[in-house]
């Protein structure tokens, strides 16, 4: 006898929704991300790579910054660090909000990482450095437990089942203003504990998604 496995019913994991089509969005599922089904929680590629070049007119130090990471809460756009001394600097995110203070050996973790190193010849007041956050593809994946492309932050659950192996697949998904079946969400295997799911829970919380 020929045994068949059930797929999950598309948007059958939804308990309550807004009026008409206020909780629900079309989203692009990012080609490579695999065959999914209904209720597969995702997050958005928010983010691309973050690069760091001397400000304009260059810096009378030559000391140097370490290659930065996206870190959570990051911004797209123009961090801006500039030293005060020769080891001391600020840093204002993209939109002119001063984040903490630092200073050269110590790594910064305030949105974007990276360790500024002194060289031979010393920085001065006004020498800095631009670091620039490119903007993400915006198309969603399953939300792995850890990533620094804004992924790892749980944002949407996949509406109906798709197959976004070769190419990219637009689909509908629940973005915000609704009530979730727990049992019914599937998350990324890396997702692989207690922990780690009731973390995806409280992000989708944050976007107005809870889960019962």
């Amino acid at each position: 006898m020929e045994t068949f496995t059930e797929k999950a019913r598309s948007l059958a994991f939804i308990l309550s929704e807004g009026n008409g089509y206020i909780s629900r969005e079309s989203i692009v599922i990012k080609a490579g991300a695999g065959k999914l089904e209904a209720g597969t929680v995702l997050g958005k590629i928010a983010f691309g790579a973050a690069t760091a070049a001397a400000k304009a007119g260059g810096n009378t130090g030559n000391g140097t910054i370490s290659a930065v990471t996206v870190l959570d809460g990051a911004k797209v756009g123009v961090y801006k660090l500039r030293f005060t001394s020769a080891t001391a600097w600020t840093l204002t995110d993209p939109e002119g909000f001063a984040l903490p203070d630092g200073a050269n050996g110590t790594a910064n973790a305030n949105d974007i990482g990276f360790t500024t190193t002194a060289g031979g010849t010393a920085f001065v007041a006004g020498d800095g450095f631009d670091i620039t956050v490119a903007a993400g593809s915006g198309k969603y994946v399953p939300s792995p437990a850890t990533a620094s492309d804004g992924s790892q932050v749980a944002a949407a659950i996949l509406g109906y089942g798709v197959d976004a192996t070769s190419e990219d697949v637009e689909v509908v998904a629940v973005t915000n203003d609704a009530e979730v079946k727990n049992p019914m969400l599937i998350f990324d295997a890396t997702v692989n504990d207690d922990t780690k799911r009731n973390t995806k829970l409280t992000q989708l919380r944050a976007v107005g998604i809870k889960a019962r």
